[in-house]
């Protein structure tokens, strides 16, 4: 267990912060408080340098023209350095995307990536995805809720492996039927939510990765309650056959 407190950055999260992704990094420092563990938070503004010696980087999702910026901001290498340190790395989204060798914006647009995990992104095929995402996760994770809304499909190369068998929603959209993304130590997801309120034993397994020793239990059972209702809301949805057509105005992130 490290001996001081557990150093948490959330990247850019004006850039980086759809539909409450910032929340993430939030809930692993209340995790970790609640466990009588010292965690320290540090919101790295755009203009800010990105902390070399964090525990954990998180990084959301955002628009084309924030997902841009957010990797020209990103390409001092800080994060590469800190990947190949064995710190451990959860984007979503667009945060996801501009880990790998490329992706695109705009009209088509390829932007060369970080280059951090073995993937790249282009678009999907048809509509959207837009609506509530269900997986399956391996390493005990179970499944795993969230909201998705992106246009980008992510091929995963072979140094890469999916983070969950998605059972309802689009995911990474590659025809696989997977979402997300674990290499090494860096996880990610389409999943929104923001996905670690939605999904403790998420939180956890990457706490557990920074600490290095089992966390002792919490009582989750509101974070139960929200799964229940979003699952009994797709069981519902399911019914009436109208659960993807849960359509918001377009977000330009892909």
């Amino acid at each position: 267990m490290p001996e001081s407190a557990v150093r948490i950055a959330l990247v850019f999260p004006s850039l980086l912060g759809t539909y409450g992704d910032g929340g993430n990094a939030s809930v692993l420092a209340q995790r970790l408080r609640w466990r009588d563990i010292d965690a320290e938070l540090v919101d790295v503004g755009v203009d800010d340098a990105v902390p070399e010696q964090a525990d954990l980087y998180v990084l959301g999702g955002g628009e084309d023209t924030a997902q841009t910026l957010a990797v020209s901001r990103l390409s001092d290498g800080v994060l590469s350095r800190a990947v190949d340190a064995g710190k451990t790395v959860f984007a979503v989204c667009a945060g996801f995307q501009i880990l790998g060798e490329s992706f695109l914006v705009g009209a088509g647009e390829v932007v060369p990536g970080l280059g951090l995990v073995d993937c790249r992104t282009d678009r999907l095929p048809g509509e959207r995805a837009v609506g509530e995402l269900l997986t399956d996760a391996d390493n005990g994770l179970g499944v795993l809720t969230g909201y998705e809304n992106h246009g980008g499909r992510t091929l995963l190369g072979p140094d890469a492996q999916p983070l969950g068998r998605v059972r309802d929603g689009i995911g990474n959209g590659d025809g696989s039927g997977w979402d997300g993304l674990v290499q090494g130590n860096v996880i990610a997801t389409y999943l929104h939510g923001p996905a670690l309120a939605r999904n403790p034993a998420l939180a956890d397994h990457l706490l557990t990765r920074v600490i290095g020793d089992a966390l002792s239990p919490l009582d989750d059972h509101e974070e139960e309650e929200l799964r229940a209702e979003r699952m009994g809301f797709l069981r519902r949805a399911r019914r009436t056959s109208r659960w993807r057509q849960q359509w918001r105005p377009p977000a330009r992130d892909l």
